[in-house]
Parts: C-alpha cells; sequence; structure tokens
C-alpha cells in the first residue's frame, strides 16, 4: 500500500510546526507546580485558621462540665384511647351538673339545658339609661 502524502510533502510523520513537545513539557510542569504551590498555601491557611479558631475559644464554663439529664419524656402509647378518654370527660363536664364556685354560687349545668335557658329567657342586657 501506497501512503499519501500529507500536507508539506512530509510523508508517514506528525505535524512538527503545529505542537511542540517541548512547550506541552513547560505547560504540563508548570501546572503540576502550581498544583502544589495551591496544596501547600491550603494547608498553611487551614493551620492558621485552626489557631486563629483556638486562639478565640472561651475556655469552657465548669457548669457546662456538670451534666444535666433531661426529664423523662411524656410519650402518648396509645393517642387514640388517650383521644377517647379526653373527649369522655369532655361529654361528661358538658351534660352534667357541678360545682364551678360554691362560695360565690356559679354553678355548671347541662348544655343542653342551657340552650332551653337561653331561648325562653333571652341573652342579658346591660341596663340603658334613657338619655342614651
Amino acid at each position: 500500500m501506497e501512503q499519501t502524502p500529507h500536507r508539506g510533502g512530509i510523508e508517514g510523520t506528525y505535524e512538527r510546526r503545529d505542537m511542540s513537545a517541548r512547550v506541552v513539557g513547560t505547560f504540563l510542569a508548570g501546572l503540576i507546580g502550581t498544583v502544589v504551590v495551591v496544596f501547600l498555601l491550603m494547608g498553611w491557611l487551614f493551620d492558621y485558621f485552626q489557631s486563629s479558631v483556638a486562639r478565640r475559644d472561651v475556655p469552657v464554663s465548669p457548669l457546662a462540665e456538670a451534666r444535666q439529664v433531661p426529664p423523662a419524656p411524656a410519650l402518648q402509647v396509645n393517642p387514640r384511647q388517650d383521644l377517647k378518654v379526653m373527649r369522655g370527660e369532655e361529654d361528661a363536664l358538658l351534660h352534667s351538673f357541678g360545682w364551678i364556685d360554691q362560695k360565690a354560687g356559679t354553678v355548671r349545668i347541662p348544655i343542653d339545658r342551657a340552650m332551653k335557658l337561653l331561648a325562653e329567657r333571652g341573652l342579658p342586657v346591660k341596663n340603658q339609661k334613657a338619655g342614651q
């Protein structure tokens, strides 16, 4: 098989005018050198920041060392049952008689009875003077 000549008339070789191995080598050496310098600067910077934070730290209070145990959480084991019990207690209050303040004469009456009394007597009205 016959090789066809490349541009410039050189057969079977690469184009030497576009890229030089020396330029590529110099670029790679510069890139590696830059990366090494950046790594060294970053290491120094982290050490500087760590030491500056250590200098700014305020000594820990001796009271902070004493471990305080938080109170035990009041976990709700059975929420549906708890809700049913709470609503039962509320319904018992709504449908029963009882004292709120015996000394003041304040009582609690069932809600149905209170609604009937309110419908019969109406809402209390403030006494208004004739001139107003």
